[in-house]
C-alpha cells in the first residue's frame, strides 16, 4: 500500500505510517492490474523477497488504453468508479457550490429566496432517499449543491443590503472613522461611518462612505468623528460590458458612495458613544496606522511603502509607477497580502519555533514540537490577518492555510485536494460573492494545480526506485540547489499557466515576462523580506526591530529594482478580449487535471486545447461609450484609440486600450467650423463630416465627428442641438444630454443619449457592415440590463435616468438694488 517505515523512537520495532492518499485508495476487486507477472529470478529461488512490478504511470496507461482501442464505456465506467472510492465526490462539492453562486449572480433578474430553498432541499432529500442508487444519488446531491450555492449567494445578498447613493449631491456630512489610508499624491482617503448630513439632509442616506481629502486636522484616527462640505457620488458601474464593476464590488463591502471633501474635514466632538465592536475595530487600526508610520519612517521611500502594504496591508501610498511595473512583470501579486504570504508567515514562525524545541532535545523527545509550531503558526497568522486589514482575499488565504494547519495538529497530511476542498468550501459558504472575481479564481486555480502537480511528483517519486550507494557532500548540495531551482522554476510555471487565462480574461493583459521576473525577485521575498518582517513584527514592541526593517527594506529595494529593469524590457502586455467559453473549457480542463487520479486525467487536455485555440474573441467593439456619455473611444487603426476629450479619465482609456489591443491615444484637434482640413477640404460640423484621414476626433461647435476605421462616422453632442446637425452625415449620434428626445427623426443614423447610459450603464456598440445596404448595422450592448439586481438598483434614482437635467443649487442670494437709468 505505498506504506512507510519509520524507526521508533525506542527500540528498533518499525512503526509503519500510511499515508493519506493510500488510505483512500482503490480497492483491489476494483483496481485494475496493469503489471505485467515477474519472472522467477535466482535471488526469489534463493529465498530473497521478489521485486515488486513497478506500475506504469497515468498517461502510460491512457497510451496502452489509446493504442489498444480499449476506450469504451466499460472503461470509462471503471475509471470514474475508481475515482469515487478515492473521494472524487467531495472534491466536487465545491466546485458545484462554486457554480450555483455564479448562476445566481449572473441571472438577468433577481430570485425569490423560498423557490432557491426550496430548489435545494428537494434534490437534497432525495438525494438522501438515494443512497443505494449511486448514478442517481450523486446527480441529485450535484444539483442540490449548485442550488445550495444559489442559497447562500442570495442570503449574503440579503445581509449586506447596502444603501447605495443614487445621484451626485453635495451635503454636509458627519461620520466616524473607520480606515485612514495615505495616497502617494499626498492626500488621504477616509472610510467613514455616516452619523449625519445636512445642508441638504439626506432621506437614504449611505451608512458607509469613502472620501478623499487633502489633509487631516491633528489628532484624527479610528474612531474620530469629523464634519466637511463633502460631495458625494454614486459607485460606477462597468467602464465597458463585461469588465469590472466597481457597483457590485462595493456593494458587498458595504460602501454606499464615494467622493472628496471640498472643504475640511474638521475634528467634530464625539456625539455617540462607541460599540465594544466598534472600540475593538478602531483599536486595532489604530494600531495598524502606528505600525506602518513606523515602517514608513524607518524604511522610507517606495520601499517602505510596499513594506507598509505587506505588513499591515495598506496600498495607498505605493507610487503608480511602482505599481505599474509590478504589474507588467506579473509581480503584483507579492504586495497584495494572500496566500502566499499566509505561507511565509507561518513557515517562518514553525522554522523559529523548530530551532528553538532543537536547543532543548530532552522535551522536544517527549513532546510533539511538530503540533506545538503548527499551533503557534496558526495563531501568528491569525494575529497577521487582523493587523493586515483582515480583506477577503486575506481571510480566504487564512482560511486555506489554517485547514491545512488543523490538518497537521491532527496527523493528517497537509497538502491535500481533500483540505483545498474544505478551504473552499468554506469561502464560499461565508463570501460566495467572491467566487465571481479575479482573486478567488487565480488563487484556488494556482493552488489547486500545485497541489495537483505536488501529488503527481509524490507518485512519480514513490515509483522510482531508492538511490543506491552514498553521495558525497559536494553532490548533496548540488543536488538540494538543483532540486530547490527545479521546485521554483516549476512552481512559477504551474501557476503562471493555471492563472494566465483567467487574468486575461479579467485583466485583458498577460505578463511575458512573468516567469523570469519571479524567479528573480521570489529569493529575495523569501529569504530578506518576509522573514525579517515577521522578526521585525516580534521585536517591535521592545524597540529593537530596526536592524530587521533596515534587512527587509535592502530586499524591497532589489525587488523594485528588478521590476523596473524587467518592466523597461517587457513588451505589449495586451491581449484584447477573451472569450467566456474559453474560459469555461480552460476551467474544466484544469478541474480534470488536478482532481483526477486515474487515466481520466487525460481528458483534460483536449478540453485545455480547445480553451486555448478559441481564447481570443472574435468580435471586438468599434466604439466605445462611457456610462456618463462624456467619453467616446473609436479604433482607428494602426494601434491607435481616438477620444473625444483632451484628457480623457486615464482608468478607462488604459481599460479600453487593452480591450481594443490599442498602443496610443490620439487626442482631438480643436478644429474652428469652416477651417481647413489636412485633406485641403472645408470642416463644416452642420452637415458635413471630417475625412476619415484625419484618424481623430475633430472638434468645434459643441460636435466631435471621427471617421471609423470601416468608413463609419461617429459623432458625440454636447447637447441635442449639436447632434441635430450631425444627423445627416454620422452613422451613430451620442448625446451628452438626458433630456434630448427625436434627435434625428428623419435620419438612420443610431442614437444613443446619457439617458439610456445611465440607465443601462456604459456601452461598446459594434457596426456591421450590410450587403444590400451602405449604412452598416448599429448594434448596441449596454453593460447592464433591466430589471436591476440589488448592487444596481440605486440607479433608477439618478437623475439623467429619469430624464431631467443636472441639478443646480437655486441662487438664493439677494438680488442687488434696482439701478435707476439716467432717463429716469
Amino acid at each position: 500500500m505505498g506504506e512507510r517505515v519509520r524507526e521508533g523512537q525506542a527500540g528498533n520495532n518499525p512503526v509503519v505510517e500510511a499515508s493519506e492518499r493510500d488510505l483512500l485508495a482503490v480497492a483491489a476487486t476494483h483496481a485494475v492490474s496493469w503489471a505485467q507477472p515477474a519472472a522467477p529470478d535466482a535471488d526469489a529461488a534463493a529465498g530473497a523477497l521478489p521485486l515488486q512490478p513497478r506500475h506504469p504511470s497515468r498517461l502510460q496507461q491512457a497510451s496502452q488504453l489509446l493504442a489498444g482501442h480499449q476506450i469504451n464505456a466499460r472503461s470509462v465506467l471503471a475509471a470514474i468508479e475508481a475515482e469515487l472510492d478515492r473521494g472524487a465526490a467531495f472534491l466536487l462539492v465545491p466546485v458545484f457550490l462554486a457554480f450555483g453562486a455564479l448562476v445566481y449572480f449572473t441571472l438577468p433578474t433577481e430570485p425569490d429566496l423560498a423557490p432557491l430553498v426550496a430548489a435545494f432541499a428537494l434534490p437534497a432529500l432525495l438525494a438522501s432517499l438515494r443512497r443505494t442508487h449511486r448514478l442517481s444519488h450523486y446527480t441529485l446531491a450535484a444539483v442540490a449543491a449548485g442550488m445550495l450555492g444559489m442559497v447562500v449567494a442570495k442570503f449574503e445578498t440579503e445581509r449586506m443590503a447596502t444603501k447605495m447613493l443614487g445621484a451626485e449631491i453635495s451635503t454636509a456630512l458627519t461620520g466616524r472613522v473607520v480606515e485612514i489610508d495615505h495616497l502617494d499624491n499626498g492626500r488621504v482617503r477616509l472610510t467613514l461611518d455616516v452619523l449625519a448630513t445636512a445642508r441638504p439632509v439626506l432621506r437614504y442616506a449611505p451608512e458607509r462612505v469613502r472620501l478623499t481629502a487633502r489633509k487631516l486636522p491633528e489628532g484624527v484616527q479610528a474612531g474620530s468623528e469629523v464634519t466637511g462640505y463633502a460631495r458625494l457620488m454614486p459607485p460606477s458601474g462597468p467602464v465597458r460590458p463585461g469588465s469590472y464593476d466597481f457597483s457590485f464590488e462595493s456593494f458587498f463591502d458595504g460602501i454606499g458612495a464615494s467622493g472628496f471633501f471640498m472643504k475640511g474635514p474638521e475634528l467634530a466632538v464625539a456625539t455617540q458613544p462607541l460599540s465594544v465592536s466598534d472600540r475593538a475595530s478602531a483599536s486595532v487600526e489604530n494600531v495598524r496606522e502606528k505600525i506602518a508610520q513606523r515602517i514608513r519612517e524607518r524604511i522610507g521611500g517606495p520601499e517602505g511603502e510596499i513594506a507598509a502594504a505587506l505588513v499591515v496591508g495598506v496600498r495607498g501610498g505605493i507610487p503608480e509607477d511602482v505599481n505599474e511595473a509590478l504589474r507588467r512583470t506579473g509581480l503584483y501579486h507579492i504586495i497584495s497580502i494572500s496566500g502566499l504570504h499566509m505561507a511565509m508567515v507561518a513557515g517562518t514562525v514553525m522554522l523559529l519555533m523548530r530551532l528553538s524545541f532543537a536547543a532543548f532535545p530532552n522535551f522536544s523527545s517527549h513532546w510533539p514540537v511538530k503540533k506545538v509550531a503548527a499551533g503557534a503558526a496558526l495563531v501568528s497568522t491569525g494575529g497577521y490577518l487582523f493587523i493586515s486589514g483582515a480583506e477577503v482575499a486575506a481571510q480566504r488565504s487564512f482560511i486555506m492555510l489554517a485547514v491545512m494547519l488543523v490538518a497537521v495538529l491532527f496527523d493528517r497530511a497537509a497538502l491535500t485536494m481533500r483540505n483545498l476542498a474544505i478551504s473552499a468550501i468554506v469561502v464560499i459558504i461565508i463570501s460566495p460573492h467572491e467566487v465571481v472575481g479575479p482573486s478567488f479564481q487565480m488563487s484556488f486555480a494556482a493552488t489547486a494545480a500545485l497541489v495537483g502537480a505536488y501529488a503527481w511528483w509524490s507518485d512519480r517519486r514513490e515509483e522510482q526506485a531508492p538511490p543506491t550507494g552514498q553521495r558525497s557532500l559536494p553532490s548533496k548540495i548540488w543536488r538540494w540547489l538543483a532540486t530547490v531551482t527545479l521546485g521554483l522554476v516549476a512552481t512559477s510555471l504551474i501557476a503562471g499557466i493555471a492563472t494566465s487565462v483567467f487574468g486575461a480574461w479579467h485583466f485583458q493583459r498577460v505578463s511575458p515576462l512573468s516567469l523570469v521576473a519571479n524567479l528573480a525577485v521570489m529569493p529575495f521575498v523569501s529569504v530578506l523580506v518576509m522573514p525579517f518582517a515577521v522578526v521585525a513584527g516580534i521585536f517591535m514592541p521592545l524597540g529593537l526591530d530596526g536592524i530587521f526593517l533596515d534587512t527587509m527594506g535592502l530586499g524591497l529595494k532589489a525587488m523594485i529594482a528588478l521590476a523596473m529593469w524587467f518592466s523597461e524590457r517587457s513588451p505589449v502586455d495586451a491581449v484584447g478580449l477573451v472569450s467566456t467559453h474559453a474560459v469555461v473549457l480552460v476551467t474544466a480542463a484544469l478541474i480534470i487535471a488536478s482532481m483526477a487520479t486515474t487515466w481520466l486525467r487525460v481528458a483534460a487536455l483536449p478540453l485545455a486545447a480547445l480553451g486555448v485555440l478559441t481564447v481570443v474573441e472574435t468580435k471586438t467593439p468599434d466604439v466605445l461609450v462611457s456610462e456618463d456619455g462624456r467619453l467616446v473611444g473609436v479604433p482607428v487603426g494602426d494601434g491607435r484609440l481616438a477620444v473625444n476629450r483632451a484628457r480623457p479619465n486615464q482608468f478607462t482609456v488604459d481599460n479600453w486600450k487593452r480591450a481594443v489591443v490599442s498602443e496610443e491615444i490620439v487626442s482631438p484637434a480643436r478644429i474652428a467650423p469652416d477651417s481647413p482640413t489636412k485633406a485641403g477640404s472645408s470642416l463644416n460640423l452642420g452637415g458635413v463630416s471630417p475625412p476619415t484621414s484625419l484618424g481623430s476626433f475633430a472638434c468645434g461647435n459643441g460636435v466631435c465627428i471621427v471617421g471609423q476605421s470601416a468608413g463609419a462616422q461617429i459623432a458625440h453632442a454636447e447637447n441635442a442641438d449639436s447632434a441635430r446637425r450631425a444627423c445627416a452625415s454620422a452613422k451613430l449620434v451620442i448625446v451628452n444630454d438626458a433630456t434630448a428626445k427625436d434627435i434625428c427623426p428623419n435620419s438612420a443614423a443610431a442614437v444613443l443619449t446619457s439617458r439610456e447610459l445611465a440607465r443601462l450603464g456604459s456601452a461598446a456598440i459594434f457596426l456591421t457592415p450590410m450587403s444590400d445596404s451602405a449604412r452598416p448595422k448599429v448594434e448596441i450592448r449596454h453593460a447592464l440590463t433591466e430589471p436591476y439586481r440589488p448592487w444596481h438598483a440605486q440607479r433608477a434614482f439618478s437623475r439623467e435616468a429619469r430624464g431631467l437635467p443636472p441639478y443646480k443649487r437655486a441662487d438664493k442670494r439677494p438680488k442687488p438694488p434696482y439701478a435707476a437709468t439716467p432717463s429716469q
